[in-house]
């Protein structure tokens, strides 16, 4: 079987040496270069391809989140764990768009690492667990933004003939249920329609569904 083979990136000998000796206690490791700048972590990878580049996020010269977007642009079979004793929400959501497979905290243990490291070589993506419910609330967050842009441009009112229409009603039942004439619950279905970029009243229903509609209707 084949050793992983990792690059080392920080800017204090001590953390590297340390990490290099963790690691070459498990024979599946070949640490093949370290580096202590982005500089010389760019030169190291394209002089050595390593496999996982294991990279502090504060790095002199350039962040790590700057080098991590550059190794993956131009190194795509290399994979980058983010090791950092900061758990910031911006930095953490800024290395994941720069395409770093791993984000973990300094305090991590040993084994934790080396299981950390096998993982992301493996091809999978991993996030230390104090931060992974951070990840979780972000990606809820933009998801209820995003269903909420979908209906920006319907009036409450258009909202409420919308959830009806979804659930099947006729136009006399909407203009029974909310007090308004059929010609007028005609006029809003047009609206909406139009609004909404769709062809009819089942594609209405559908995108009402599928956007969760009932969640931004305040009552």
């Amino acid at each position: 079987m084949s050793k992983q083979r990792i690059l080392l990136v920080d800017d204090h000998e001590v953390v590297r040496l340390g990490l290099k000796v963790l690691l070459e206690r498990h024979p599946q490791f070949d640490v093949v270069a370290e580096a202590s700048t982005a500089r010389e972590a760019l030169e190291m990878v394209n002089n050595t391809q390593p496999d996982v580049v294991v990279m502090d996020i504060r790095l002199p010269g350039s962040s790590g989140i700057e080098v991590c977007e550059e190794i993956t642009r131009r190194f795509p079979d290399t994979k980058v764990i983010m090791l950092t004793s900061y758990a910031e929400d911006e930095m953490l959501f800024s290395s994941i768009r720069a395409g770093a497979s791993g984000y973990i905290l300094k305090q991590i243990g040993g084994e934790d690492l080396v299981k950390a490291i096998e993982a992301v070589g493996r091809g999978e993506a991993l996030l230390d667990p104090a931060v992974t419910q951070r990840v979780f609330q972000e990606v809820r967050r933009a998801v209820k933004e995003e269903e909420a842009s979908a209906f920006a441009h319907l009036s409450q009112q258009e909202k409420h003939v919308l959830l009806l229409v979804s659930e099947g009603k006729t136009n006399r039942e909407i203009a029974k249920a909310l007090f308004l004439g059929e010609g007028t619950v005609r006029n809003y279905v047009s609206s909406i329609l139009s609004k909404l970029g769709v062809n009819n009243r089942a594609e209405a229903a559908a995108y009402a569904v599928e956007h969760s509609l009932r969640e931004h209707i305040t009552t």
